[in-house]
């Protein structure tokens, strides 16, 4: 690029997702710039992701940059080949215009669009300032399709959006949190563990818990599961939900009415729905009692797993069952994050 200065820049975009070679050129062209407007493009009938996602990305990465400014465009055609069949881009030229409420001194574009002469068409009172596309060599469409492939293309604030989260549920002692501790160390990300184990050890055992605690532990677990997507490296393994904590409100305080307002809880944060795997755990491995573990599951080990896989099923959500022994379960997971996720 020219170390040339303009007063009043343009660069615009879907960015659906946002990747590196966005961020790039927004860096380069508002050092060039007294005002950079970046222009987002969006359409309900087109948009692969959420506007406010979209919006969220570019302005955290430029907040810092007080003479970047953020313009949002909206239109309803439906695909990119009709918007460039349409008089869309005159259209967008118009209210970009109009929003920034005089002319344009450079506009700011990838390589691929050299040769076609759009932009010199619609801003004729700018100069047409094209980045090498080679060297983010990427598009947002195959990132969208194939985000682990091209994962160090991705910006990290963008990263969790593709994060792909696996819920490990199941009754107890049937090795949920060995296995997602093991499996954020083979794939090098984070994992959520059972924050139950907590509460339950601080109250001395499960005959002992309280309301308080199973809130907490429905609570706690989500936040956390948010918090570690923000830094998961493509995946994010966790063990227990708040179907499991709602089962066993009900196996502990059976006849407690105060466990109605932990139920409604757990089905309020279940209707998020944001598990993209479900795995759960029969018990057909050896019931190790580490303290805090209820005797009682230990009668029918088989009749108590059934009904918490019914509140699975009664919520709509689809699960993968894992039997045979720990290594059994451990190889068929990676082999089904392998066949859907090619890593």
């Amino acid at each position: 690029m020219p170390g040339k200065r303009y007063k009043t820049g343009m660069y615009g975009g879907s960015f659906d997702p946002m990747h590196i070679g966005h961020l790039r050129l927004i860096l380069k062209a508002q050092s060039m710039c007294d005002t950079l407007y970046i222009v987002i493009s969006a359409s309900e009938e087109r948009d692969r992701i959420p506007l406010n996602e979209r919006y969220r990305w570019i302005y955290n990465s430029v907040r810092h940059l007080p003479n970047v400014k953020l313009l949002l465009l909206k239109d309803n055609e439906v695909s990119k080949e009709a918007y460039d069949n349409a008089d869309a881009w005159e259209q967008g030229a118009v209210e970009v215009h109009r929003m920034i409420g005089g002319p344009v001194d450079a506009v700011f574009c990838g390589s691929d669009y050299q040769g076609r002469n759009l932009w010199e068409k619609l801003y004729p009172e700018a100069e047409v300032i094209y980045e090498d596309r080679n060297e983010v060599p990427v598009s947002s469409t195959e990132i969208y399709h194939d985000p682990f492939r091209y994962w160090d293309y991705i910006p990290k604030m963008v990263r969790p959006y593709f994060v792909k989260k696996i819920l490990f549920v199941g009754g107890e002692s049937t090795g949920k949190s060995t296995i997602v501790t093991n499996l954020a160390e083979y794939y090098n990300t984070e994992y959520v563990e059972e924050y139950g184990r907590l509460t339950c050890d601080e109250a001395g055992g499960e005959d002992f818990v309280s309301i308080h605690d199973l809130e907490m532990n429905i609570l706690y677990q989500k936040t956390t599961e948010w918090e570690k997507q923000r830094i998961a490296n493509k995946l994010l393994f966790i063990d227990t939900d708040a179907l499991t904590t709602k089962w066993f409100a009900s196996f502990l305080l059976e006849h407690d009415t105060r466990r109605q307002a932990v139920e409604k809880l757990a089905d309020a944060v279940t209707g998020i729905r944001e598990f993209d795997l479900v795995f759960f755990m029969e018990p057909t491995v050896p019931f190790v009692q580490d303290g805090t573990r209820n005797e009682r599951l230990l009668e029918d080990r088989k009749m108590y797993s059934e009904q918490i896989k019914a509140e699975f099923k009664k919520a709509g959500m689809e699960m993968i069952c894992l039997d045979g022994d720990y290594n059994d379960r451990f190889r068929k997971v990676i082999d089904i994050i392998h066949e859907r996720y090619h890593i």
